[in-house]
């Protein structure tokens, strides 16, 4: 697992061989069942997760439907905006996969940080990314035709396509199974 630590955090900061043991030794590393609920509607979330192995899906419901709002793969924080902060969670987290996580919460961070000022800079930068990256992706979402919205998924993160069923796919992409079809049978006639 030191590995995975390494090759992620240096994108972002320069690394110490104490920062890698430490963190090796302290951050929980945790295997979840495909399956597995993390996160419910209404429950506190201390948690967050970053993915070595797998696949997470967030969600909502809404009169009863599922309404897919993200999915997270290898090498991305599945973080939800109520983590840490003591309020009930309007949404829910599940491993679509077998999944293998570090797993953080707001006091090891806390000790972390305290321990590791670089930690600060490297959290900020992730943060500002995954900002802008939430920022395209809602202007993307806002202004693209459906089919638009499919072809760059496929484009960007065409795993995706392969590893969540379809109907989670349509709901992400705004859009009923149904339609989904029709716009795959329509871009395979063009194809």
């Amino acid at each position: 697992m030191e590995k995975e630590i390494k090759k992620y955090l240096s994108k972002y900061i320069e690394l110490t061989d104490d920062l890698i043991d430490d963190l090796s030794e302290n951050l929980p590393v945790r295997k979840y069942p495909k399956g597995k609920v993390l996160l419910k509607a209404g429950e506190i979330c201390n948690e967050c997760y970053f993915i070595l192995k797998g696949l997470i899906r967030c969600y909502n419901l809404r009169e009863g439907d599922e309404i897919t709002t993200d999915f997270y793969l290898e090498e991305q924080v599945a973080s939800p905006s109520c983590y840490g902060q003591e309020t009930p969670s309007d949404l829910y987290l599940e491993c679509l996969e077998d999944t293998i996580a570090f797993v953080g919460s707001p006091q090891l961070e806390g000790e972390m940080l305290g321990k590791y000022p670089q930690l600060e800079k490297m959290a900020r930068i992730m943060g500002e990314k995954m900002m802008s990256g939430y920022q395209d992706s809602y202007r993307t979402f806002k202004m693209s035709s459906p089919e638009e919205r499919y072809l760059n998924l496929v484009e960007n993160n065409p795993d995706l396509i392969q590893r969540a069923p379809q109907y989670q796919i349509a709901s992400y992409l705004g859009i009923k199974p149904e339609s989904l079809s029709r716009i795959r049978k329509r871009i395979s006639r063009k194809g």
